[in-house]
């Protein structure tokens, strides 16, 4: 989709927002909360970015960008050049942190993990659904949405680094509970720490999203397999030192990648036989033991053969 930047305003420090429009008018596609659109930046700079906006406004879509000190050239091309009146495309949206439904909600963001909290919040808070949100940053002035969550009260506890230090995880998840889903998105370390804690809560409380790919099991196998394609019945080898993507693509079929590290679904593609190596940070260890669909830009196979939707 062609796009126009209607809007940018810092939000914190660091952190933009940006309003897109279509170019050429008409409303977006439908979107739930939790999800994030691919910005194409230019024609080999590609970033995605979660919808911060509200689903119920389809004329417009909006993110929040923080400028990252380790930058690849994302954060930095909207921080810097990125101006209202400018076009870019947008792909997706695409969502693999959907809102599941509970009868309680603890949300729990590291700054600008909030963008996929807030249209949660919003929706559990509009439906009456008891939920509470801890939120940190490293300060209170880094930290975006503050005077709109300050509007809910003691339901959310604000916590920057600099006054109150780390979140307090364990009072939060000490205690498991059955009736409760849990979110989080953030740094690594935030997520690693909820997840350790929620390890004895009952399976499937934890929903988390990666702004970054989990580290890969150094251990884990990288010898040769094959996939067999679908649609021809045609079979490729992947060797040890290319991916799934790399080879499809020298066969001449046509692949949708984009951050190429298992973290946005975009080569998302269903698995109708054998078993797949999850390497992504993306699938739940549920929707790993079902082994039904893959990413094929970092995930191999522990059989000999792939069967996949190709």
């Amino acid at each position: 989709m062609n796009v126009k930047v209607v809007g940018k305003e810092s939000l914190a420090d660091g952190v933009v927002r940006l309003v897109l429009r279509h170019s050429y008018g008409g409303d977006f596609p439908e979107w739930r909360p939790g999800a994030h659109v691919d910005l194409a930046l230019s024609e080999d700079l590609v970033r995605q970015y979660s919808l911060c906006g509200d689903p119920a406004n389809r004329d417009v879509l909006e993110v929040a960008v923080l400028r990252e000190p380790q930058s690849r050239g994302g954060s930095a091309h909207v921080h810097d050049e990125l101006q209202e009146g400018d076009r870019i495309r947008v792909r997706g949206p695409r969502n693999h942190f959907a809102l599941t439904e509970a009868r309680n909600y603890l949300f729990i963001a590291g700054g600008i993990g909030i963008t996929p909290i807030l249209p949660m919040i919003r929706a559990v808070a509009g439906d009456g659904v008891p939920w509470r949100l801890l939120y940190g940053g490293r300060s209170r002035s880094s930290m975006a949405f503050l005077d709109e969550l300050e509007r809910y009260g003691e339901r959310v506890r604000i916590c920057p680094q600099d006054e109150t230090g780390l979140l307090d995880l364990d009072s939060a998840l000490g205690s498991p509970a059955e009736d409760t889903a849990v979110y989080c998105c953030g740094p690594e370390a935030l997520l690693e720490a909820v997840e350790k804690r929620c390890a004895s809560w009952p399976a499937g409380s934890l929903h988390v999203e990666r702004f970054t790919p989990r580290a890969i099991d150094e251990s884990a196998s990288s010898e040769s397999f094959e996939i067999e394609l679908a649609s021809t019945g045609e079979v490729l080898t992947v060797p040890p030192d290319k991916t799934i993507v790399d080879v499809l693509e020298e066969a001449g079929v046509d692949v949708e990648v984009s951050c190429l590290e298992g973290t946005c679904g975009t080569c998302e593609t269903a698995v109708l036989g054998g078993t797949p190596e999850h390497r992504d940070s993306i699938l739940t260890e549920e929707e790993r033991a079902a082994g039904d669909t893959m990413f094929l830009c970092v995930s191999r196979s522990s059989s000999p053969r792939l069967r996949i939707d190709r």
